[in-house]
């Protein structure tokens, strides 16, 4: 379920009310403006994931706040570049229409942080819904006086070309650019929304273009106004956030004026993909590397696309993943080329000795990102096979890539056959480079350098381009399918006898569909009153009927779904001379069919 359909779960979406009576066009005031994007690659703090409203009930205070922008200020000191701070959703007032702070978290507003923030060189920022003010069931923000005229048929979006929501909000933008806030980030934009005295006038589509058109006018001529806003799109512009299956089309591509109103777009919350992964955050890495492909399919140019993919913290909406395999993603985050990169969460969870490392990379990947050059190869991460991102300069080059398949794989690199050098790795499997021949283990990140980030310079006693090891994960050295003849034991489990190979472990795959052969994932909710996925997910391997541990990383509550699971039995846990069932089994109504795979794994 997309977020943004959780939280408008109360929105009826009843345009089949409205019938067309005249014809209608684009207004003739429509230009295109072409003056939209961060003119250079910019470096962006939000403290969204270091609190949660939505996925988890733990509040954003200023309290919070003041200590994220601590942590800042203390990273900055170790070389990491931040340019903004993001001050994400419920800072606002209920009753104050975006003009005033909830006054129980924020007791003296918001002037201390705006003061701290320009006396350390860091532009504020702040978020906005588009049009909706119920969310997750509750009504987050009143109807005041000035937005009556644009309440919807749908009391839980306001319109945007009818009443006078919009011109109040303008005012509202205006009145916080004239506080020293800098960046304005949108979400949430429901433009079906009509007023109850416009419903007969206007088809579906036409409603949605009129919405648009106004919404973007007002953005536009409030950047004409101040030209040194960034103002970024969240939900609701476009593009399939879903899943990592459904095929590229034109139909979900972006309405390139939006590339006009802001200057850069999202492509969806960190997630993990429908490419099952015994590490679950490599998942999430590869569903955001997904949908930076996709939407440069859809007409994004890449370094407008923001991929929000760095996400580290203790709450629901990141999974309480803290800092597990976090400098994969950052790396990833960095190579997807896109000139937004933003940062969430709790900072204080990165030590001073991560932070330079932290710093190194930026570095690294900063030089590359303002070259504007870079690309994807290999395969559409959502298949399952390798692919990467290659930047490059005048004198060299950096491929990132990724391998997210279950076997040892090669991929050929858009570099020259010689004088290429790998600067990063996953701990475990040491990748092989030939020329430009790479080969990765299961699951295995690495980084490749080619010409002038070969590791020929020196810096003090360490190599300028070495970003090192992650020995915190850990690839297998080898790993090859085993014979396993699933059945059906019920319509819901499958079962299998399987022979496992001498000194080595199992791993099983285990994947539900539903009946159009789509991945299908379970939604049980999010902290603190969802269930774990792992509860409607099951692996079981057992010997001569007894249990043997299952090691599992997807038992967590995850908002965003799940349709697979991942587990598996250490060597030295069962008696490699005897066979192993494997039971998979699931309780989610909406799966058809079922699959599993089982895999001998070893890592010494």
């Amino acid at each position: 379920m997309e977020r943004r359909s959780f939280l408008k779960s109360a929105v009826i979406g009843s345009l089949a009310m409205y019938s067309s009576v005249r014809a209608w066009s684009k207004p003739a005031s429509y230009t295109d403006l072409k003056l939209s994007g961060p003119p250079q690659p910019v470096f962006i703090y939000n403290n969204w994931s270091a609190y949660d409203e939505l996925s988890d009930n733990k509040p954003q205070t200023e309290e919070l706040a003041m200590r994220e922008l601590n942590e800042i200020i203390r990273l900055k000191k170790q070389g990491v570049q931040i340019d903004y701070y993001v001050m994400d959703a419920f800072w606002f007032s209920k009753e104050g229409g975006y003009r005033t702070w909830l006054k129980s978290h924020w007791p003296n507003g918001p002037e201390k942080w705006l003061s701290e923030c320009k006396k350390n060189n860091i532009k504020p920022g702040m978020w906005f819904s588009t049009n909706l003010v119920r969310m997750g069931g509750k009504q987050v923000l009143d109807i005041i006086p000035e937005w009556q005229s644009s309440l919807g048929t749908d009391p839980n979006i306001l319109c945007l070309f009818d009443g006078g929501y919009l011109a109040h909000l303008a005012g509202t933008l205006q009145m916080w650019h004239d506080k020293g806030v800098r960046l304005f980030k949108f979400d949430f934009a429901y433009f079906e929304a009509i007023t109850p005295a416009m419903k007969d006038k206007f088809t579906k589509d036409e409603v949605i273009e009129k919405n648009k058109v106004a919404f973007m006018q007002m953005l536009q001529a409030f950047r004409r106004k101040n030209p040194d806003i960034l103002v970024t799109g969240y939900n609701g512009f476009g593009g399939n956030m879903d899943n990592t299956y459904t095929p590229f089309s034109k139909t979900q591509s972006i309405d390139p004026r939006w590339l006009d109103t802001f200057d850069t777009l999202y492509c969806g919350d960190p997630r993990f993909s429908d490419v099952p992964m015994m590490n679950i955050w490599r998942s999430a890495d590869n569903y955001s590397d997904h949908q930076a492909f996709a939407y440069q399919a859809y007409g994004m140019p890449i370094r407008r696309i923001d991929n929000c993919a760095f996400m580290i913290g203790t709450t629901g909406t990141c999974y309480s993943r803290a800092t597990q395999c976090w400098k994969g993603m950052l790396i990833l985050e960095l190579a997807r080329g896109g000139w937004v990169n933003v940062y969430h969460g709790n900072l204080e969870l990165l030590s001073d000795k991560d932070g330079r490392w932290f710093a190194k990379v930026q570095r690294l990947y900063h030089e590359l990102q303002k070259q504007d050059n870079t690309i994807t190869f290999g395969s559409i991460p959502g298949k399952g096979e390798p692919y990467g991102f290659k930047s490059s300069t005048s004198n060299g080059a950096v491929c990132t890539v990724v391998n997210p398949s279950q076997r040892v794989a090669t991929i050929e690199l858009p570099l020259p056959n010689k004088f290429t050098e790998i600067m990063y790795r996953d701990g475990g499997f040491k990748p092989q480079l030939d020329g430009n021949k790479l080969t990765l283990g299961p699951e295995q990140l690495a980084v490749v350098g080619y010409g002038d980030f070969v590791n020929h310079r020196e810096n003090m006693f360490e190599k300028f381009y070495d970003l090192g090891v992650d020995d915190t994960i850990n690839i297998p050295m080898d790993i090859r399918p085993l014979n396993a003849s699933f059945a059906s034991i019920t319509g819901k489990t499958i079962q299998a006898n399987v022979t496992p190979e001498k000194n080595k472990g199992v791993r099983v795959v285990f994947q539900k569909f539903y009946s159009n052969g789509d991945p299908c994932r379970s939604w049980l909710g999010a902290p603190p009153d969802g269930k774990k996925v792992s509860e409607v997910i099951k692996i079981e391997v057992s010997q001569d009927g007894k249990a043997i541990p299952l090691h599992i990383e997807y038992d967590k509550m995850i908002w965003s779904g799940l349709s697979w699971g991942v587990g598996e039995v250490r060597h030295g846990s069962f008696d490699d001379s005897k066979p192993l069932q494997v039971t998979c089994s699931t309780t989610e109504k909406d799966a058809f069919s079922l699959k599993a795979e089982v895999y001998a794994v070893s890592y010494v």
